[in-house]
């Protein structure tokens, strides 16, 4: 679960010193997970909190500002998660399967934050830190591909092919569109983990075709 210390960081929001704070975050998510993204106010937000109306906007401009802010957050919660997952292997292929294993562990974990991360609609030219958050994956992952294709291209098509597997599985469990016993989380991490060493395995095998 997404700890004290993910909200402390570039000051937005502003870092809880209570636990009072901490818990007034953690409902802001809980509604979010209720209504989705765009399925609340912001004074709906307050009251949920159990602030005033007026609170919020002495840090956000509006909704989405304050959505915006969450979705750094889930970045952020998402990147320490695979990079814990990276630092754990040496081989590769295995780091891009703990990567994929720790992308739909926190979809399923953090749903909340998920969906704000990814399927708000957040203007990134309006928010360009979500964009430089986003690259982040690839400044993390290229030198892992890169060990496994070393032509620059083929690289960054294997980085987009793992991470676009495990985001597509993410959301197949999150809609249930998986048969039951495959859309156990545990089926799901396997099953990101099994995709990530194909894709590997079949980028190691396949000579690049011309352009």
């Amino acid at each position: 679960m997404l700890t004290l210390s993910a909200w402390q960081s570039n000051g937005a929001p502003p870092a809880p010193t209570t636990e009072t704070c901490a818990t007034r975050w953690r409902r802001r998510l809980a509604l979010v997970g209720e209504r989705g993204p765009h399925g609340f106010t912001l004074a709906e937000a307050c009251r949920r909190a159990g602030v005033s109306v007026s609170a919020p906007y002495k840090h956000f401009s509006d909704r989405e500002a304050l959505l915006a802010s969450l979705a750094l957050k889930g970045y952020e919660e998402q990147r320490r998660r695979y990079r814990t997952a990276l630092a754990a292997h040496t081989e590769p292929v295995e780091q891009l399967a703990a990567f994929a294993t720790a992308y739909v562990r926190f979809a399923a974990e953090e749903r909340a934050l998920f969906d704000i991360t990814f399927l708000a609609g957040l203007d990134k030219s309006r928010h360009p830190e979500l964009a430089a958050a986003g690259g982040a994956l690839h400044d993390d992952l290229r030198p892992v591909t890169s060990r496994i294709a070393p032509d620059p291209d083929e690289a960054f098509e294997l980085l987009v092919q793992v991470a676009a597997a495990a985001h597509g599985l993410a959301l197949f469990q999150q809609q249930d569109m998986l048969p039951g016993p495959w859309n156990t989380p545990s089926s799901v991490e396997e099953q990101a983990a099994r995709a990530a060493r194909a894709l590997a395995g079949r980028s190691t095998r396949e000579p690049r075709r011309p352009a």
